[in-house]
């Protein structure tokens, strides 16, 4: 019999545990093990120390099966044979073309380092690394960069600090039709590019594809509440979203985009994005705004009457934030990004007309869907196993700070409005 394989962690351990509901994250391709006489499949979990539970995203090949949780007992981890998941179907053959990756960054070297190693151990036969260094306060990425020393690795300076100003130097300088966007508190899995251009050829349409982005580390309360909050992995299932076919599981759709994807892990058409105008620059991190870019490309590209896909098999890994000031920040961020985005959607004719039809025809499930959010105020207080870890106040900053979003919008684009002005030949 084949020994048990030994497996990293799905990204570098920054610390060891001190929750008793931390879980090992890691990722297991069922082509590598071989099921013991009841069908099982075990695995040594490397750098598990102090972790009690893991989780495990099962794959065959380039194909995600599931999420499976189990125990670590004895440094080892024993999924039954009920546990392990179905094959999937056999998968797309996709043209690989080459790619372009930006990532944007700012004054982080060491997880820009882990991101980029990453990135670079890619398997894909034709990609280049374009690193936007935003509204840099030292020279920590020009060091991150020079020391990899890779010739796929390019750097560019985007001196106004946001994070779409960013993204738009970085689609500026792409030199590939395709653009595939992460951050830099993400570790890429070896297939990531494969699923994206999976992604891509699924229908030639398809101008922006959405990858999954589990959790990479769960040691604290804070990143197993944010899992909790988001929907960044939680279907498995290849799907294309467009105006001409709304999804029935999505009642509100095309204003749920943010139950698709996330700005951690897409990729674009650079000539499509172009035409539509690139990235708002009143939008995104570094703005007054604080987020929402993300959402409103994918809104943008959805109804300019193209088709948005997800693609599981494309796969990146997100850090979240391990302590709870970091993360009621990043909450807040996203409340206020919300509301920038939806008073930047509101504000047109078109899209008010959109969202009354849909309203109209979907009433209930859109009533269902709106109190779903607003569910979000009782977080943590509903969630089992959070009360006594976690400020309660999460779910009711989140939902609160919506309401700051046409101010931030508007001083969005005041700053914008001035950078332009202040550049403008005199």
């Amino acid at each position: 019999m084949r020994p048990a394989p030994a497996l990293d962690p799905a990204m570098p351990p920054q610390a060891r545990p001190t929750w008793s509901k931390a879980r090992w994250i890691g990722l297991l391709d069922l082509d590598e093990c071989t099921p013991d006489a009841d069908g099982a499949v075990e695995f040594v979990p490397r750098h598990a120390e102090g972790y009690g539970l893991a989780r495990v995203l099962m794959r065959r090949g380039t194909e995600p099966l599931g999420f499976v949780e189990a125990s670590v007992r004895d440094g080892r981890v024993r999924l039954p044979a009920a546990a392990v998941p179905n094959d999937p179907d056999p998968a797309e053959i996709a043209p690989l073309a080459p790619m372009s990756v930006v990532v944007c960054t700012r004054d982080r070297p060491d997880q820009l380092t882990d991101a980029l190693t990453s990135i670079l151990a890619l398997d894909y036969p034709d990609f280049e690394v374009v690193v936007v260094d935003n509204a840099a306060r030292t020279g920590a990425t020009t060091a991150v960069v020079e020391k990899l020393s890779d010739s796929r690795l390019r750097l560019v300076a985007e001196p106004r600090p946001g994070l779409s100003r960013a993204r738009n130097a970085g689609l500026r300088q792409a030199r590939h039709q395709f653009v595939a966007f992460t951050d830099d508190d993400v570790v890429v899995d070896g297939q990531w590019l494969r699923g994206i251009a999976r992604g891509f050829g699924r229908s030639p349409r398809v101008s922006c594809v959405c990858g999954l982005i589990p959790s990479g580390e769960l040691r604290t309360p804070a990143q197993a509440y944010f899992d909790q909050r988001v929907s960044w992995a939680g279907s498995l299932r290849p799907r294309l979203f467009s105006l001409a076919e709304p999804p029935e599981d999505l009642p509100l759709f095309p204003f749920q985009v943010g139950r698709i994807g996330a700005g951690a892990n897409f990729a674009v058409r650079r000539d499509r994005i172009a035409a539509l105008g690139g990235f708002d620059e009143a939008l995104g991190a570094g703005t007054a705004a604080q987020g929402g870019e993300d959402l409103d490309m994918f809104f943008r590209v959805v109804t300019a009457g193209d088709t948005l896909a997800a693609e599981p098999s494309a796969i990146v890994w997100h850090r979240h934030r391990s302590d709870n000031d970091a993360l009621l920040r990043q909450v807040r961020g996203y409340g206020v990004g919300l509301g920038a985005w939806l008073t930047k959607v509101g504000s047109d004719r078109s899209n008010r007309q959109l969202a009354w039809r849909i309203l109209r025809r979907r009433l209930g499930s859109s009533l269902r869907a709106g109190a779903d959010y607003g569910a979000i105020m009782a977080m943590p207080y509903s969630m089992p196993g959070f009360r006594d870890d976690l400020p309660g106040a999460l779910g009711r900053t989140e939902v609160m700070a919506v309401l700051s979003g046409p101010t931030a919008l508007w001083r969005g684009r005041r700053a914008v409005t001035g950078a332009t002005t202040a550049a403008a030949p005199r």
